[in-house]
């Protein structure tokens, strides 16, 4: 009796070629992955060093005087809450910048502790009713 020739499984050759190239591909990836220009660590150094920090509307305009930092907004009332880091009153033209806010109106009401005051010194936690809408983190600068 003759035996039948059979041929020998390409199963193996196509698992091993499949995981060099799967390797191959991996290892290229990895190389030609971008890299960040800039690393987090080197932005803390520099923010550290200069004191400035890099975003274009935390910097005052010329004229202007910062007030303070938005703490919140309540758009149904739209009213900005914040403290103080400069004095504020009654009738100031203001400026509130954020990264989508860009608004500028006259100071017409501002509270502290839901009491109607028509200034209010450093340090002093006020709302104050806004035409815009703006967001938590936004600037806010007195103008002139």
């Amino acid at each position: 009796m003759a035996k039948k020739k059979t041929k020998p499984s390409k199963k193996p050759v196509k698992k091993a070629v499949k995981k060099t190239v799967k390797k191959t591909i991996k290892k290229t990836v990895k190389k030609t992955a971008k890299k960040p220009l800039v690393k987090k660590a080197a932005v803390k150094k520099v923010l550290v060093e200069t004191g400035e920090p890099p975003l274009p509307w935390r910097h005052a305009l010329p004229g202007e005087t910062m007030v303070g930092v938005v703490d919140d907004y309540y758009s149904h009332l739209s009213v900005i809450t914040l403290t103080l880091q400069s004095p504020l009153k009654v009738g100031d033209k203001i400026h509130v910048r954020g990264h989508t806010t860009d608004m500028t109106e006259i100071l017409e009401s501002m509270q502290i502790n839901h009491v109607p005051v028509t200034s209010a010194k450093i340090g002093d936690p006020i709302g104050i009713k806004a035409v815009g809408k703006c967001r938590a983190g936004d600037y806010l600068y007195r103008v002139g």
